[in-house]
């Protein structure tokens, strides 16, 4: 396992590296699902860097309480910073999620934007057997993600772009993947199941919202 990518240089001007990159399309890919997480009490936040969707979540479900896990101190202290007078929801765990223990803990919300691209399938893997274990029947996860579509745009446009975003990553934080994980395989073989998704940009981008596979008992 090689250590995690450094984002602290980041933190500043992440929002506008979006913006001049991609415009507002990473933010509705974020808040594409949002209105249907209002019933939601736990949620774990990995990698939400600084912090915006975190922000909006707990403005728009006075209830949820959020656990969010960033290895970049940077950008948890700009989660904070934006989560303003709600921030006493919020705990923040500096940490590897890859190695942060998980007994104990109980969620019925995940959310991984633009976080699982910084992992290997296996590691995706590895992460979901992992969150099965601390979810409910009725948990959802929120993904949001890169994609390289099929057809002639996928193969000489979208991998093209995606290819140079890891270069450029890998240049500005030392991010060590350099290629998109198989997630779905990941999350379906994990027992979680794709409840809705929604690409965007010729499917260059995609938020999807999987549920938990309820366990079956035998009696």
């Amino acid at each position: 396992m090689t250590g995690p990518a450094n984002f602290d240089r980041l933190a500043r001007i992440y929002r506008w590296m979006e913006l001049v990159t991609f415009g507002r399309l990473l933010g509705r890919c974020r808040y594409r699902f949002l209105e249907q997480l209002c019933n939601c009490r736990t949620a774990l936040l990995l990698g939400d860097g600084d912090g915006r969707f975190a922000a909006r979540l707990l403005a728009v479900n006075p209830s949820v309480r959020i656990d969010a896990v960033d290895a970049s101190p940077a950008m948890l202290a700009a989660l904070l910073h934006r989560a303003g007078p709600d921030r006493d929801r919020v705990c923040a765990h500096r940490a590897d999620v890859r190695n942060w223990s998980l007994e104990g803990r109980c969620y019925d919300l995940i959310v991984t934007h633009f976080f699982l691209d910084c992992l290997t399938t296996d590691e995706v893997a590895a992460l979901a057997a992992r969150l099965r274990g601390c979810s409910l029947d009725q948990t959802l996860w929120v993904v949001s993600e890169f994609a390289i579509p099929e057809g002639d745009f996928g193969r000489l446009v979208a991998r093209r772009i995606v290819a140079s975003l890891y270069r450029a990553f890998g240049l500005l934080t030392g991010l060590a993947v350099s290629g998109l994980p198989a997630h779905r395989a990941a999350l379906s073989n994990e027992g979680f199941t794709l409840h809705l998704e929604n690409p965007s940009l010729g499917g260059l981008l995609v938020s999807e919202m999987w549920r938990v596979i309820p366990q079956v008992e035998h009696g």
